[in-house]
């Protein structure tokens, strides 16, 4: 009994900690970390990618060498 009162405070408290840390999605975060670029199909990797993934995506895609798709790519 009488705990309601408590209970109200405590959301509001925890919506106001809530609000003030903003949002957790790393969408936008992603999105500006796919800085290797195709030329030729222009599909974004991110900058981590390592130079296989690279030269898989040159052979398979368009069957051309790492250095055709990919020219400011360095290892």
């Amino acid at each position: 009994m009488g705990n309601g009162a408590k209970a109200a405070q405590k959301r509001e408290r925890n919506t106001d900690k809530n609000a003030s840390k903003g949002s957790k999605s790393q969408m936008k975060t992603n999105e500006a970390a796919k800085s290797i670029v195709c030329t030729i199909c222009k599909q974004a990797f991110f900058v981590t990618t390592r130079q296989p993934a690279l030269e898989q995506h040159s052979q398979d895609r368009h069957s051309k060498v790492l250095a055709e798709c990919f020219p400011d790519f360095k290892a």
